[in-house]
């Protein structure tokens, strides 16, 4: 299916009920989460969306000139985007919370979209990397956020995921952050912290 500009496979909740963007990392689709989410929150409208930029194949949802560098114009043009399309469909679902996981490129791309647009009540931020002072922006008093992340990863380093999660403390999120001691990989233990950080919707 597509909507909004997003190839997406979607599962229409219960009226009244949260609904939950789950986003993959680079390289997978709309289908790597999505089958957890149904999980992770059954009576909730679930929607996955695939990347819309594609590098040498991979599917990711902005554009970066490097490892862990950004092309910060499709960054902007991709957060403006996301944050329409979740919008709409919680409208259109008449969802009483939007909630949202991502992985790597996932997860940054939610990062920005909540800093920036703060539309999300509670996102879980599995391994992101903002490698980048965010803007000061609109109050994230009442967001909850769970940030999941290893010691050794490579891709996302320990003193960037730090300075993400004081960000987010500093804009008023209660943040929590699980350490696993590997690398990019995602550990069990995460997955039972991000089935705990959700259990209450």
């Amino acid at each position: 299916m597509t909507e909004a500009g997003y190839v997406h496979r979607l599962h229409a909740g219960a009226p009244d009920r949260p609904i939950l963007l789950v986003l993959h990392g680079t390289g997978g689709d709309e289908n790597q989460f999505f089958d957890f989410g149904r999980r992770l929150l059954p009576e909730a409208t679930v929607l996955s969306p695939r990347g819309d930029v594609s590098e040498h194949g991979a599917a990711r949802f902005f554009r970066r000139t490097g490892e862990g560098v950004y092309d910060m114009a499709d960054l902007s043009r991709a957060t403006e985007k996301m944050a329409a399309y979740v919008k709409a469909l919680a409208d259109k679902y008449q969802a009483s919370q939007i909630l949202g996981l991502g992985f790597s490129n996932g997860a940054n791309i939610l990062a920005n979209v909540l800093i920036e647009k703060g539309i999300f009540d509670a996102a879980v931020l599995m391994h992101p990397l903002i490698p980048f002072q965010p803007e000061a922006q609109a109050t994230l008093a009442g967001r909850k956020v769970l940030v999941t992340a290893g010691q050794r990863d490579p891709i996302a380093p320990v003193p960037v995921t730090e300075a993400l999660s004081e960000h987010l403390k500093d804009r008023g999120a209660d943040v929590r952050t699980v350490w696993h001691p590997g690398g990019h990989e995602i550990a069990p233990l995460e997955i039972n912290a991000v089935r705990d950080f959700f259990s209450g919707y």
